[in-house]
């Protein structure tokens, strides 16, 4: 838990309340955490997943690690430490997005399955859901489309998940995706059909 230094502040709450901004968009907000190795297929499916319910008349909105560590989270790098707070902040950030009414969909790896259950702690229940994008290390070096395996074999890249640094496997995630099985298109589609049969996305 991040330790609270601001003082004399209070909190400001607003005439328009959650359920008048789920009703505008006539769906409800919530949090995917979208959590794997690297290269496991995380943003690719998170990106089609935005585009397919956007076409469909949902507000959608990804929040990808390599683009908020370009802004919010330049500051940190990939200590222990500072994978902590890079999820600490996403997390709010993402509670933010769901409680205006939309299905925010993040791309992290986000190792540490104590930083996970932070994030869902964030939130009330039903507002995350996990989503365990699972593909072993072997598979993701195959693909390694940005080099960086091959990198962190080299000893280039210190303290890289999966080679140098460890992942920890959610224990219980809403769902499940095996990449190493199921293609892009068939993913998204499991994703989405889970939105929608757990009331989600509105008909």
């Amino acid at each position: 838990m991040a330790e609270q230094k601001s003082t004399n502040i209070t909190w400001h709450a607003g005439h328009i309340g959650r359920p008048d901004r789920e009703k505008l968009l006539g769906q409800k907000g919530v949090t995917v955490w979208l959590t794997g190795l690297s290269a496991s297929g995380k943003s690719t499916i998170a990106v089609a997943a935005e585009a397919e319910l956007v076409q469909r008349g949902h507000l959608a909105y990804v929040l990808d690690g390599d683009n908020v560590r370009h802004g919010l989270n330049k500051n940190l790098g990939f200590s222990p430490e500072d994978r902590t707070e890079n999820i600490r902040r996403i997390g709010e950030v993402a509670k933010l997005f769901a409680e205006t009414g939309v299905v925010v969909l993040t791309s992290f790896i986000s190792p540490y399955r104590a930083d996970r259950d932070s994030a869902r702690e964030l939130n009330e229940k039903g507002d995350f859901l996990e989503v365990f994008v699972d593909a072993d290390v072997a598979t993701c070096e195959e693909r390694d489309p940005k080099g960086l395996y091959k990198k962190a074999r080299a000893g280039e890249i210190p303290e890289f998940t999966g080679i140098s640094a460890p992942y920890e496997a959610p224990e219980n995630p809403e769902l499940v995706l095996d990449t190493a099985k199921l293609s892009v298109e068939e993913s998204v589609a499991a994703l989405v059909g889970f939105l929608e049969k757990q009331g989600y996305l509105s008909p």
